[in-house]
């Protein structure tokens, strides 16, 4: 069997340009098109003469990635991100933190707020240690400027999002599921920051809802995950619920937290993105 060396190449480095071309798009299949794309820009290079074949490879997606993002339509405020789902079987916390803290849905709805040339140079070099002129050359900038989109961007991020106690987070999962499963307000309404926002997707336009008492008044929306095929499940991370009807993903609700209470809510109940997402 003939084996092509940089087909093979490539595939080693599938996983960590994916990673890139996520936390770019914040949509899995999107970042799966940027990848591909890299391959066909692959084949038709010649990179004999290339000592980091990674780094190149990093380059070229984040290339893709800013092309798409500046070709992207206004994303809808309320849209939510595509998160990585898994099964929580109790993962170590450490990792879990680790998980969170890189591909966070709270992260991934801030840098949906950035620039393209911002949201490019924080990731490339922030999250991946790509050296700033490589990304002023991919962003059309000077190394300075390319420092001062990255600054900017850290600066937001760094005001708009937390690193979670995954152990606190689950604890506040469970409340919340409790006090939606008794129709509980107070209870709601308690562990809700005054200026929580609640985003929920369900493939025929987003909502988007502010305030404590609003959300909890919504607690309807949460009955889907107050019955018995409920699944504990990691959301980029940290821990959230997944409902299912006749074995089938129907909801997935993922939270926020900041200094004990829940600043976000993240519904997702669009059947047909779900399926994707989950195995």
């Amino acid at each position: 069997m003939v084996t092509d060396p940089l087909a093979e190449r490539f595939e080693a480095d599938r996983p960590h340009l994916r990673a890139v071309a996520y936390r770019m798009l914040g949509s899995l299949s999107d970042a799966e098109d940027a990848v591909q794309e890299a391959w066909i820009r692959l084949q038709r290079s010649d990179v004999d003469g290339v000592a980091n074949l990674t780094g190149w490879l990093t380059t070229v997606v984040g290339r893709v990635c800013l092309d798409m993002l500046r070709s992207r339509t206004s994303r809808r405020e309320e849209q939510v991100p595509d998160p990585v789902i898994v099964v929580d079987e109790g993962a170590d916390p450490e990792q879990e933190a680790v998980l969170a803290d890189s591909v966070g849905l709270a992260l991934l709805v801030v840098l949906d707020t950035l620039a393209p040339a911002e949201r490019v140079a924080f990731v490339l070099h922030d999250l991946f240690g790509v050296p700033f002129d490589e990304v002023g050359r991919l962003v059309g900038r000077s190394t300075d400027a390319a420092k001062m989109l990255a600054s900017r961007a850290r600066r937001r991020v760094r005001g708009e999002t937390a690193t979670p106690d995954p152990g606190r987070h689950r604890e506040i999962v469970d409340a919340f599921l409790a006090a939606s499963r008794d129709g509980d307000f107070d209870a709601l309404v308690a562990l809700l920051d005054p200026d929580v926002v609640l985003r929920a997707d369900a493939g025929r336009g987003g909502v988007l809802v502010r305030g404590a008492a609003e959300v909890a008044g919504r607690a309807l929306m949460f009955a889907k995950f107050t019955r018995a095929d409920i699944e504990r499940v990691l959301v980029n991370g940290v821990a959230g619920l997944l409902a299912r009807k006749d074995g089938r993903p129907a909801s997935l609700l993922a939270v926020t937290v900041v200094d004990g209470r829940i600043v976000e809510i993240d519904v997702l109940a669009d059947a047909e993105r779900l399926a994707r997402l989950v195995d």
